[in-house]
């Protein structure tokens, strides 16, 4: 479990593709202690560290991963969020993230409002439903707060820290992003339909 806040910003090392899944091996963040088998959130990935070394670590995605997330067309000058996961006595700064991506979304439009940025991003229509007005979503895994939400798409506004600390700062139109839809709401949901 993570809380959608970010605390390194890396860019890959190395991208290896297979038929049978993605390896992708990252530097270890300075003060970072990882120990085999610890979950990282990569990107809004829940991601488990296969190899480790001094310096570096690896995970590794099979192809159920890759079908709904970015990893499928990740470049090798990608910088990736990451965040260790949450400790019983961890600061809860965002909202709880699992780390299971919904689906893929599409930046469509963005607009600087002083020094923050506006963000459009589109999604299956089938997940709108689980985003409200002030709602949480996690994007690239990013506790974001939602600012509004249509049919196919919703907006969210990113703070100057947000944009200079993680790697939505970078997005432009047609990026795709890994997004997760707050989990409360999907329960929810399944307690109401019995």
């Amino acid at each position: 479990m993570f809380s959608g806040i970010v605390t390194n910003l890396e860019k890959v090392i190395k991208i290896e593709k297979t038929n049978q899944g993605v390896e992708i091996t990252l530097p270890i963040p300075g003060g970072w202690k990882l120990q085999m088998g610890e979950s990282v959130n990569i990107d809004g990935i829940c991601s488990t560290v296969k190899y480790l070394d001094k310096d570096n670590f690896s995970v590794y995605y099979m192809p159920a991963t890759l079908k709904v997330t970015t990893l499928a067309d990740i470049s090798d000058t990608h910088q990736f969020n990451l965040e260790r996961s949450l400790t019983l006595n961890s600061l809860v700064g965002g909202h709880l993230v699992s780390g299971h991506v919904d689906c893929v979304g599409e930046v469509v439009n963005l607009k600087n409002e002083g020094d923050s940025k506006v963000l459009t991003i589109t999604l299956p229509k089938e997940f709108s439903k689980y985003l409200i007005y002030k709602g949480s979503v996690a994007v690239n895994g990013v506790s974001l707060t939602v600012v509004s939400v249509e049919k196919d798409n919703f907006v969210v506004s990113l703070i100057p820290y947000t944009l200079s600390h993680t790697n939505l700062g970078s997005l432009k139109a047609q990026d795709k992003v890994n997004i997760e839809v707050d989990t409360l709401a999907k329960y929810l949901e399944k307690l109401i339909r019995k």
